[in-house]
């Protein structure tokens, strides 16, 4: 359908051979690969961090709320344009969720001072999430975090390779959160890690994800003990053998891949400076900040009918998306989320999504930026 998909893998022979290879072992549950996993991806965000690979980033960000102790009483600021994920696990912890404004129309990221704005007595935790792979404003977070005594989370969902000040996201924080899944930079289909410096916070994110037992299955398989005690209540989030084989692999392209994407995105601002109706946040590349490049988002002028543009564009064979709607405006949460975000709000509004993966060629890069130009040259937007 798509002549030039919203995203695509970077898969080869290796992944191929990598599944095989879990296949011809006869053990699919978390196991060595795992394991590996765990090491390597510590291994590469540095700083002496601890991994706990988990089934994918929504139960990450469940873990560390619980690592954190959010309950019922407690309140959670998140930012107010992120994926509903970060909303529904504050949720489901039995806390109350608050928004917080995103910093402007250039930078998409949570705003420091709408965070010290919401912050109450009733305050636990600040979830943090790197937008489409620009670091947050760490140092001012981590400083209002601790002048409050706030449990920091990280969301680099979209970050893994991305940098502040040289530290990769998701080292900064009290705990970091990653998703693998089929979209991200790192991609396992599904898949998640915790990532921290306190190992007690890996402990107990080790036990929470697996029914708060002493032990695993490949424990008990490989002769190490012979039954397990439960130490706390815990769920199901275990990653298996295939995804953590695939990370492996995936691991070890990020690099290269993020600066392919990077690479498209400056070509992307390059094609589009000449369209006026096209607003791009982060387009000067802030020198203290490293972007994973995950998506490229753009913001359309007032005005403009959204779906008219993703409609054209989709005629073309050029698929968009939008990252994200508007939380306020979910059936469950429009009567729960009753403060408006003036940007974040905005944005959410206004804003598309272009295709952008490692692979894309100029070639469809420029025949997406030409797309857009047709389509306001047309003066179809209304």
């Amino acid at each position: 359908m798509w002549k030039i998909p919203l995203f695509d893998l970077n898969y080869g022979q290796e992944e191929q051979d990598a599944v095989i290879d879990v296949l011809n072992s006869k053990w699919l549950t978390a196991g060595p690969k795992t394991k590996a996993f765990e090491s390597e991806f510590g291994k590469y965000l540095g700083e002496n961090i601890h991994c706990c690979a988990v089934s994918n980033g929504t139960a990450a960000l469940h873990i560390a709320l619980l690592c954190a102790g959010v309950g019922p009483g407690d309140e959670v600021i998140i930012p107010g344009l992120t994926f509903v994920a970060d909303l529904n696990t504050v949720i489901f912890t039995g806390a109350t969720p608050v928004l917080a404004d995103i910093k402007s129309f250039d930078d998409w990221n949570i705003d420091p001072l709408s965070v010290e704005s919401r912050i109450t007595p009733a305050t636990k935790a600040v979830m943090a999430m790197h937008y489409a792979g620009w670091p947050c404003d760490m140092e001012e977070l981590s400083s209002l975090c601790k002048k409050n005594n706030l449990f920091l989370i990280e969301d680099a969902a979209h970050a893994p390779g991305a940098s502040y000040n040289g530290r990769k996201c998701g080292t900064m924080g009290d705990i970091g959160c990653f998703s693998f899944f089929s979209n991200k930079n790192l991609s396992t289909g599904e898949g998640g890690m915790i990532t921290a410096k306190n190992e007690d916070h890996i402990s107990k994110a080790m036990l929470l994800r697996s029914h708060g037992m002493t032990s695993m299955t490949i424990d008990r398989h490989e002769g190490r003990t012979i039954s397990y005690d439960v130490v706390m209540p815990g769920l199901n989030y275990r990653i298996d053998e295939i995804k953590s084989a695939l990370g492996l692999v995936q691991l070890k392209k990020l690099d290269q891949a993020n600066g392919k994407r990077i690479f498209l995105i400056k070509h992307y601002i390059d094609n589009l400076k000449h369209i006026k109706e096209i607003e791009i946040p982060w387009k000067h590349f802030p020198s203290h900040k490293k972007t994973s490049g995950h998506i490229f988002p753009v913001l359309l002028p007032q005005g403009t009918n959204r779906i008219h543009f993703i409609d054209y564009l989709k005629q073309k064979g050029i698929q968009t998306s939008i990252h994200y709607p508007d939380m306020n405006r979910f059936s469950y949460y429009k009567d729960i989320l009753t403060h408006p975000l003036a940007i974040s709000n905005a944005v959410s509004e206004r804003m598309v999504t272009l295709p952008l993966y490692p692979d894309l060629s100029l070639e469809n890069l420029q025949m997406i930026t030409q797309t857009i130009k047709d389509f306001f040259n047309l003066n179809i937007g209304g």
